[in-house]
């Protein structure tokens, strides 16, 4: 159903600046370099996604100073070269039967202390280490977490399709019956709309019934959603390979007072928190800003998870809005605000949107309506 053009494809040059810009930032932070393993790194650095993540290395090697390289398996090699970023690295690769450590360890510095994506594997790590025991490694969450946090207008513009085809699902699905069914038959709803407005990829859809929704990860069930239910959604994924994730909380029937108010206290969180937004700001003061509201309407032990969270290639990455998180805002950073309350064994409210940094404040990326919808 979704009829925007697609975005123009990333090109040779994209990632060859992202991967300098990497280096650079891996030397300025006293790192020796940077090693990507298969992920949402690699994808982000060079647009090359390996067809089955296996116990073979492959591994990104960059360095200020020196040439990408991105040493790969034999068999998996002619895949590599037909990556969107392979013009702008060197492929090295390695025959089954020989030591992939003794191909990659030249190209590292002996003593350097490298950062090494999260989702590397221990094993190769581990191989690496015992080719060149004076290396040392830290995450690059811990090493570089701004990596991939601060988005071009190309980015901007898939996080915003994204976005948007998640607000048109959102408007389908007030249309489906709710009562007498079950969250797994909303959540399936959920996921076949996201789908049907472009996205490529579903990463949940979060339909919590009544009690079900005082878990804000609760997983779709077999509860039948009944008349009188508060009904959190949370779902999304990727489109154009970049992330949606929002948030309503609907009512099936009429609502009661306590059920308004407290979705009331929510969404004036969650606009205190989006107010709270304007480059310079530490990332702490939009959950401070969201978390003040719910305090101070007698609900503060009720919000038990932080204000928001990054978006990009991944629907969770840094930055966090998080108490201790001083890290100031920048134009083109982007994640969600999304307050809740939880109230176990009766109800759960959240709201949320994506929203990016601008260069005057902030700008939401989810638009639709953030009042208590009533379904059937």
């Amino acid at each position: 159903m979704s009829t925007t053009p697609a975005p123009a494809p990333f090109t040779a040059d994209d990632y060859r600046a992202r991967m300098a810009r990497a280096a650079e930032s891996a030397a300025g932070a006293g790192l020796a370099g940077v090693l990507v393993a298969p992920g949402p790194d690699l994808v982000y650095l060079t647009g090359y996604r390996p067809t089955a993540i296996t116990e073979r290395l492959t591994v990104l090697v960059l360095a200020a100073g020196q040439e990408p390289v991105l040493v790969v398996p034999t068999l998996e090699a002619p895949d590599a070269e037909h990556a969107a970023g392979a013009a702008a690295l060197t492929l090295r690769d390695w025959t089954d039967g020989k030591d992939p450590y003794a191909v990659t360890a030249p190209l590292l510095d002996a003593a350097g202390r490298f950062g090494v994506s999260d989702n590397a594997w221990a094993m190769h790590l581990l191989g690496l280490q015992k080719a060149l025991p004076g290396t040392s490694y830290v995450s690059l969450t811990e090493a570089l977490p701004m990596l991939r946090a601060v988005k071009d207008a190309h980015e901007l513009a898939r996080l915003d399709a994204a976005g948007a085809a998640a607000d048109a699902a959102y408007g389908e699905i007030l249309k489906v019956r709710f009562a007498g069914r079950k969250e797994t038959d909303v959540a399936g709803d959920l996921a076949a709309l996201l789908l049907e407005y472009g996205h490529s990829q579903v990463d949940f859809t979060v339909v919590g019934s009544g009690p079900n929704g005082a878990n804000p990860h609760h997983e779709a069930g077999d509860r039948t959603i009944g008349e009188g239910d508060m009904v959190v959604l949370d779902f999304g994924g990727l489109k154009h390979g970049y992330g949606s994730d929002t948030t309503r909380t609907v009512h099936v029937g009429e609502p009661g007072a306590q059920e308004r108010r407290v979705h009331d206290v929510v969404r004036e969180a969650q606009q205190a928190g989006f107010d709270a937004v304007r480059p310079g700001a530490a990332c702490q003061d939009v959950d401070r800003a969201a978390r003040a509201v719910i305090a101070e309407a007698g609900y503060g032990e009720y919000f038990i998870h932080r204000t928001g969270h990054g978006i990009g290639v991944t629907t969770h990455e840094p930055p966090y809005m998080i108490e201790g998180e001083e890290r100031p805002l920048v134009p083109g950073m982007c994640f969600s605000i999304e307050p809740g309350i939880y109230l176990p064994g009766r109800f759960g409210v959240r709201i949320e949107d994506i929203v990016t940094v601008t260069d005057d404040g902030g700008r939401r990326l989810n638009n639709t309506d953030r009042a208590l919808a009533i379904v059937e």
